[in-house]
């Protein structure tokens, strides 16, 4: 048996979710699953500026990760942000990461970071200055050079293959596949890993990208990195 349902009643129950108070939709809103959140958003402009404002985002902030809540000290060059930030940075550290405790948000705010920073309109800083960045920002929270090395190579892996492929991403990846050797102290150095993905990214994803000069150029630089390379990277 089908229930039919009158268009009074469909105004009815809309007229009843007008009436309702800021605070009781926020209640509601943060108990609907996220991916949800940007169609509800789109509905009346009420329930976009809840979205856009800073109570509802302190309310799923507490609601989905309770120990955020608890004030911590922050020192270090990247910022913590308000709420929607500090949610972001959680849901990616969760889903993106797969990590638990109290890692999390540090290191969903460095990727956030860097891949700001990766997709700037403007020129880029070199590589080396953002992963110094990073490396400072884990040190100062308290984490040893070791998790901080390994930790900088996983957010640098996941943030380059999150790059759309267009011009911008293959002007960056050039950019860093030429940049010369920089003696820097552990932790500090880059990654070998991180270097990898660079060239392999080039040579698979950007290959028609390359002029000859460049494809050349960008060739000579890995080879003087690695010995040896891949022969799926040979061939103009």
């Amino acid at each position: 048996m089908t229930d039919n349902i009158d268009d009074d009643t469909i105004t009815s129950v809309d007229n009843s979710v007008k009436k309702l108070p800021d605070h009781l939709l926020i209640e509601i809103f943060i108990r609907v699953p996220i991916s949800d959140w940007a169609q509800i958003s789109c509905v009346k402009k009420q329930w976009a500026n809840l979205f856009r404002g800073e109570c509802l985002w302190q309310a799923a902030l507490i609601n989905t990760y309770p120990l955020a809540g608890q004030a911590k000290r922050w020192p270090g060059p990247i910022p913590q942000g308000l709420s929607r930030r500090r949610f972001t940075a959680l849901y990616i550290s969760k889903h993106i990461f797969a990590l638990d405790g109290d890692i999390d948000e540090l290191v969903g705010h460095t990727y956030l970071f860097l891949k700001e920073q990766l997709e700037l309109p403007s020129m880029t800083p070199p590589s080396a200055i953002l992963h110094g960045t990073i490396i400072d920002q884990f040190i100062a929270c308290g984490k040893s050079n070791d998790m901080a090395h390994e930790l900088a190579s996983q957010i640098w892996l996941a943030v380059l293959d999150s790059l759309e492929e267009n011009e911008n991403t293959f002007c960056l990846l050039k950019s860093f596949a030429q940049e010369g050797d920089v003696f820097l102290p552990y932790p500090y150095s880059r990654s070998t890993k991180v270097q990898w993905r660079v060239f392999e990214k080039l040579f698979t994803d950007f290959r028609d990208c390359f002029s000859h000069v460049d494809y050349y150029d960008v060739l000579a630089c890995a080879k003087n990195k690695f010995q040896p390379i891949p022969s799926a990277w040979l061939g103009y």
